[in-house]
């Protein structure tokens, strides 16, 4: 256990120098929470992994697990007494089930904040999971043809 919590506190991002993947970081960090956080952040990276099986688990910010696929979908920081769901571009997002209870005022992320005790909402987070991704891949997309329209012709 010391390893790897000695082993969190490095930053990177696809493989850390001594060779643990973030996924292997992020299983640490949830087995070194070991309480309701970790077992909060556990079955929210399943249900992204569910709802999104093409995700990149990526460690960024000296230890912060991300999601991403074409871009962020959302990052899952703990605190002592909250697991926080930051979607990248949530403001962007519809969210008909009123998950987002938290970062409300940005004009970019939206975060959802559970409690000790919360229900997870499933299907409506994988929604939102689902949605991000989908509002990635779309803005890649035209950013990839908003510059072939811009590049100038060869004469």
């Amino acid at each position: 256990m010391k390893r790897a919590m000695a082993t969190m506190k490095k930053s990177g991002t696809s493989e850390e120098k001594d060779g643990d993947s973030p996924s292997r970081l992020i299983d640490a960090r949830i087995e070194e929470l070991s309480d309701w956080r970790g077992e909060t952040l556990a079955r929210v990276r399943t249900l992204i992994r569910q709802a999104e099986p093409d995700v990149i688990e990526e460690w960024k910010w000296r230890g912060v697990p991300v999601w991403e696929h074409a871009g962020i979908i959302c990052t899952g920081e703990t605190y002592k007494s909250v697991v926080k769901l930051t979607f990248a571009k949530g403001a962007s997002l519809e969210d008909p089930s009123g998950l987002f209870n938290s970062s409300l005022d940005g004009n970019t992320r939206r975060a959802i904040d559970f409690h000790e005790g919360d229900e997870i909402n499933e299907q409506a987070l994988k929604a939102l999971v689902c949605a991000a991704a989908a509002l990635n891949t779309s803005t890649r997309a035209a950013a990839r043809t908003a510059g072939a329209r811009k590049k100038p012709s060869s004469a």
